[in-house]
């Protein structure tokens, strides 16, 4: 079995990819898995950042993930909206802050 095929991508993920009242995915699983592996080593890569940015400057965690968000808006850091939102959860599920929901990104 490929190496790909053993990625297992979360349901939380797959969704993004679920256009509304249907039930399977409309990209690919390659594209998926491609998109999961790139979101999941961002939200990872974010941790130290984000834990840094609440000790110097003394704010939030909310205010940590807004300022996330106003990152990651825009398309430049290589992801969409809906992926956007999903590596903001995932962060802060990683660093065990409260979830900041489905809604739109502050910012």
């Amino acid at each position: 079995m490929a190496e790909d095929n053993q990625i297992l991508i979360p349901p939380s993920f797959i969704a993004l990819f679920v256009e509304p009242g249907r039930t399977r995915p409309h990209a690919p699983r390659e594209h998926i898995a491609e998109r999961y592996e790139f979101c999941e080593d961002l939200a990872h890569l974010l941790t130290e950042q984000a834990g840094n940015k609440l000790w110097q400057l003394g704010i939030t965690e909310s205010d940590v993930l807004q300022r996330v968000a106003q990152g990651l808006a825009g398309g430049a850091a290589g992801v969409d909206e809906a992926e956007a939102r999903w590596v903001l959860r995932r962060l802060a599920e990683l660093m065990g802050w409260a979830d900041p929901g489905e809604g739109p990104p502050a910012g």
